[in-house]
C-alpha cells in the first residue's frame, strides 16, 4: 500500500495537503559551529514554530525537512515543533555533501556510530553496504536513536564534482531505496552535477521518477532541466526569494517555460530556508510564509498573463507533485 511517512505517523498520500518541499527547522551544523557562522545555526524550536504558524495560517499543512545526519540534525526538537504545531513533517535520512564531512561528530554520534572522529573518517572507513544499513535504519527503525522514522533518503555532491567518497553515499542511499522503498532527494551544489549523478543511480537500477534533484533554480537552464526531466525524475525549485542568487523574474520564466512544455507534473516549489537571517522570527527576514502569502499571487498572476491556468499549477507545485514525489512504494 502506497504512504507517505511523516515523524508521527505513516499517512495516506491524499492527507499531505499543501507542502512546502524542502526547508530545514533546526539544524546545528558542526561545521558551521566549529567555524563560527551563527547565521547557519537554527537553534530556537519557538523561533522556528513561529515561523511555521505563520506558514500554517497561510495554508500549509506539510513540510519536508531536508537536514540530514551531517548537516545537524535535531529529530527530536523538530519533532515537539511537530506536536505544539501540528505540521506534518517528513524528515530526511542520508547525507548532505563532501564539504561538511571534515567536521569532528559530537560526542552522541560517536557512540552510535563507532570509534569515529569525523564523518568523513566514518564515510571512508565504512562499506556501502553499512552506509546503507544505517540509511535504511533511519527510515524503518528511527532517526538519532528515537521512534521518528525519516521519510525520504537523500544523498549530494560537490560544485561540478563529484568526489569518490560523495559516490559512495550515492551507491548507499541506491541500495537504502530499494530495500525501504522510500523516494530519493539530491543535493545539487549550485545545481550542478544532477546529470552525472542520475548516470551513478541507472548503475544502480535506481527509477528516476522516485527522484527530486534539488536547487535547480540556482542553474537557470531549460536545455539541462530538460534532460533532467526527461528521466522522469522531479525538480526542486527551492531557491524562492534568494534573490542573491536569481531575480525571482528569473525563476518564474523558467518555471512558466517548462509548464508550456508540459513538465508542470514535475515541479516543486519550496525556499530552503537555512539562516537566520532567512526567518522572520530569527533576524526579521522573509519566513516561511513568504511563498504563500508572497510568491504565489505573483506566479498566478504571470502565469494567467502566460495564457497558462495559474491556480492549477499552484496545486500541481504544492499539492499534487509532493503527493506523488513522497510517496513510498509508487512505482
Amino acid at each position: 500500500m502506497s504512504f507517505i511517512r511523516t515523524i508521527t505517523a505513516d499517512i495516506p498520500p491524499g492527507e499531505l495537503g499543501f507542502t512546502l518541499s524542502h526547508e530545514h527547522l533546526i539544524c546545528r551544523p558542526m561545521l558551521w559551529i566549529q567555524r563560527g557562522d551563527d547565521d547557519l545555526i537554527l537553534d530556537d524550536i519557538e523561533k522556528t514554530a513561529s515561523d511555521v504558524t505563520e506558514y500554517m495560517v497561510g495554508g500549509g499543512k506539510s513540510l519536508v525537512d531536508a537536514t540530514a545526519i551531517d548537516y545537524g540534525r535535531d529529530i527530536e526538537a523538530v519533532a515537539e515543533i511537530a506536536r505544539t504545531t501540528g505540521l506534518q513533517i517528513v524528515a530526511t535520512a542520508g547525507f548532505n555533501k563532501g564539504i561538511l564531512w571534515p567536521a569532528r561528530l559530537t560526542k552522541e554520534l560517536r557512540n552510535q556510530l563507532g570509534p569515529f572522529a569525523t564523518y568523513k573518517e566514518w564515510i571512508e572507513q565504512t562499506s556501502v553496504d553499512d552506509l546503507a544499513r544505517h540509511v535504511i535504519e533511519e527510515v524503518e527503525v528511527g532517526l538519532e536513536g528515537t521512534d521518528y522514522k525519516a521519510g525520504q533518503v537523500k544523498f549530494g555532491t560537490g560544485y561540478n564534482s563529484i568526489s569518490p567518497l560523495e559516490e559512495k553515499t550515492i551507491r548507499a542511499v541506491a541500495a537504502a531505496h530499494h530495500q525501504t522503498k522510500a523516494p530519493v532527494h539530491s543535493h545539487t551544489e549550485a545545481g550542478t552535477m544532477a546529470l552525472e549523478q542520475i548516470e551513478f543511480l541507472k548503475e544502480e537500477g535506481v527509477e528516476l521518477g522516485a527522484v527530486s534533484f534539488g536547487h535547480m533554480d540556482r542553474n537557470l537552464d531549460i536545455y539541462y532541466y530538460e534532460k533532467i526531466l526527461d528521466t522522469g525524475a522531479f525538480l526542486s525549485f527551492d531557491g524562492i526569494g534568494k534573490i542573491k542568487y536569481a531575480p525571482e523574474s528569473a525563476r518564474i520564466e523558467a518555471i512558466i517555460e517548462l509548464c508550456k512544455r508540459g513538465h508542470s507534473a514535475q515541479i516543486l516549489v519550496s525556499h530552503d530556508l537555512a539562516r537566520k537571517s532567512y526567518y522572520k522570527n530569527y533576524n526579521h527576514g522573509i519566513g516561511l510564509a513568504f511563498i504563500n502569502t508572497k510568491w504565489i499571487p505573483r506566479f498566478v498572476e504571470q502565469a494567467n498573463e502566460a495564457g497558462l491556468d495559474g491556480a492549477g499549477l499552484i496545486k500541481a507545485f504544492f499539492v499534487d507533485n509532493p503527493r506523488g514525489c513522497f510517496t513510498f512504494g509508487k512505482l
